[in-house]
Parts: structure tokens; sequence; C-alpha cells
């Protein structure tokens, strides 16, 4: 099994399957990519996780959702998502309001501000990510979106 991984994690022993280091492999590099894009985010004031919610309420635009319905679509499962949102509300990125038909229910959308700053993003986190993925081809990439899409469909 993945000996390279082994020395990576400084591990001394042998994974116990070939499950655990395909689980601990996919794990590392997911790491290692959001650590990467963190990294590139954090001049322009943005986690990962904020510009994740950015992306979801431009998807909705120019309607809102809820705050359960940011959570649904989230790539990374965040345990409060409203201290997420209010935050974006305090920089203006973002306007929540009380549901009319429903006073309980907070909704959130995207503002103006929110908007150009995902703009001024969309060609810098391309252009991020073809350099983070380039030691992949076309074909590899495809191969791996396959294979992650298979396995998260198990």
């Amino acid at each position: 099994m993945s000996k390279r991984l082994q020395r990576k994690l400084q591990q001394s022993r042998a994974f116990r399957s070939l499950e655990e280091a395909t689980f601990l492999s996919v794990q590392k590099t997911a790491s290692l990519w959001m650590q990467a894009l963190a990294h590139r985010l954090r001049p322009f004031g943005l986690t990962p996780t904020q510009y994740n919610v950015l992306r979801i309420l431009r998807g909705a635009h120019p309607g809102s959702v809820t705050c359960g319905q940011i959570g649904e679509r989230m790539v990374t499962v965040v345990p409060d998502v409203t201290r997420l949102v209010d935050r974006l509300a305090s920089r203006r990125l973002a306007w929540k309001a009380r549901d009319a038909a429903d006073g309980r229910v907070v909704r959130v959308e995207i503002s103006g501000q929110g908007l150009e700053l995902l703009d001024s993003l969309d060609d810098k986190v391309s252009a991020w990510l073809r350099e983070l993925l380039s030691p992949l081809d076309q074909e590899d990439l495809e191969t791996l979106l396959a294979l992650s899409e298979g396995a998260r469909a198990g």
C-alpha cells in the first residue's frame, strides 16, 4: 500500500487496509487543497467556508435562501450557519431578513457588494484551481471526478 502516504503521515505501521489508505489519502489531499484555497482567499478577508456561502447565495440570486438551505448546500458541513451569515452581513456582503410568512425563518441574499467581490474572484479562483490541479491532465481530472462521485454515491 501507499508507502509515500505512510511517510507523509509519519506512520511507522502499514495501513490496515486499502480502504483505510485510500480514505486517509483523499482526506489529506482535500485538506491540502483547502489550506491552499484559504491562503489565497485570506487577502480578500474570506475563508473557504464564507466563499462557499457567497457562491450559494449568488446561485440563488436574485432570490434568497434560508440558513437551513445554505447548510444543506454547503460543501463542508458547519455547525453554525447563522453565525457565518452574520459575519457576511456585518461586512455587507449579504443581507438577511425575517421571512414575511414565518417570522422564525431568516432569509439571506447576496448583496451587490458580495456579487462584486465574487465577480472579482472568479478568474483568480479559476487560475488558482488550474495551478493547484496542474499535476493532473484532463483525463486524470475526469477520472478523479467520476471516482469521487462514485464514492459519494456509495
